[in-house]
């Protein structure tokens, strides 16, 4: 009889849990659905699978693989002791104990974590983004004369659209500098201000190392918002329902578009992965002006992987089961290793 592949599933915590903790209340929450969908098609690959959430204590990891050591760790963790940008040092953790690990490199998480580098290596090699400045804390704050009127302002190393409001788009050099300062007092973070560009916000889901494959592309539609509010991605017009009804915002999936610009995408989407050192599965946030140029606006490594979420949609809309999706995460896990 052929043995199970042990995994090890290894996600975030709020609270700390001991190792053989089950999961069991957290998983009737739907801010568990990630976890639990997660969980539930490991178990129908037929893996062995044993789950360990992480808080601040690093310790129960360490334990655990000592103790019963897996074949692979399939990597949820995006924060640690409730900070983001920890998500790649627990990636260097996972590099270093030399098991087979999900997702992105470290290297990965960092270029994709910090706006600012990111933007500047998707610029080398020749992918549009918008112009930018990066505002330090202690700083001088004032208005670039490379940058255009409006921008949006952002936390420099922040996910899932935290820090952004309407009041992140700025139309003066006073309110730049108000948001910029509302960002490093109440973030206690570095702020990006970018170009705005105008345009359809796309959502673009890649899965691969060497053969890449790009799914059908979703897209924020902003419905009934007000004609003369910034359309963009705030934290209320992507995580709050209430809001989003209000206001009729939905991601919808896209038809064929004009003028083979599915492909242009793809193409642009390829390269900037590829750039940016991934390896295993991703979404690129972009934006699209009516001129037809392609911005890439945030590359996010280690996306959710959510069944109803973006990636988890553009997936199962291009012919793959969500259990076979987790499944060639992990395959490209061992991969990695061979």
């Amino acid at each position: 009889m052929k043995k199970k592949l042990k995994v090890l599933l290894v996600f975030d915590s709020p609270y700390f849990t001991p190792r053989g903790y089950n999961f069991k209340d957290e998983f009737k929450d739907f801010d568990w659905d990630t976890e639990r969908f997660v969980y539930e098609a490991l178990m129908s690959c037929g893996y062995e699978v044993v789950m360990l959430g992480l808080y601040n204590d690093i310790k129960i990891l360490l334990e655990e693989i000592s103790e019963a050591r897996p074949d692979v760790i399939f990597n949820l963790v995006e924060v640690f002791n409730q900070k983001s940008h920890l998500d790649k040092n627990l990636a260097s953790v996972l590099e270093m104990l030399g098991i087979p690990y999900t997702g992105a490199s470290p290297m990965s998480l960092f270029l994709c974590g910090n706006k600012a580098v990111s933007k500047k290596i998707l610029s080398f090699h020749k992918i549009k983004v918008p112009q930018f400045y990066v505002f330090m804390r202690g700083k001088k704050v004032w208005l670039p004369r490379r940058l255009k009127l409006p921008l949006i302002v952002k936390p420099l190393s922040e996910e899932a659209s935290r820090g952004i409001s309407l009041a992140s788009v700025v139309d003066s050099e006073e309110s730049l500098v108000e948001r910029v300062k509302f960002i490093h007092k109440s973030m206690k973070m570095e702020a990006i201000a970018e170009e705005y560009i105008d345009g359809r916000e796309f959502y673009v889901s890649i899965l691969g190392d060497k053969a890449l494959r790009v799914f059908p592309l979703r897209e924020m539609k902003f419905g009934q918002f007000p004609e003369d509010e910034p359309r963009i991605a705030t934290y209320k017009a992507k995580w709050d329902y209430d809001y989003r009804k209000r206001w009729g915002i939905k991601n919808i999936f896209v038809s064929k578009l004009p003028n083979n610009l599915n492909s242009k995408i793809n193409t642009v989407c390829k390269k900037a992965y590829r750039a940016l050192n991934m390896d295993s599965y991703a979404r690129f946030d972009i934006r699209v002006t009516n001129d037809e140029k392609v911005y890439i606006i945030e590359a996010n490594a280690n996306p959710s992987l959510d069944k109803d979420d973006e990636l988890g949609q553009a997936v199962q809309r291009g012919g793959i089961a969500y259990e076979s999706l987790v499944k060639k995460i992990v395959n490209l896990a061992l991969k990695k290793r061979k």
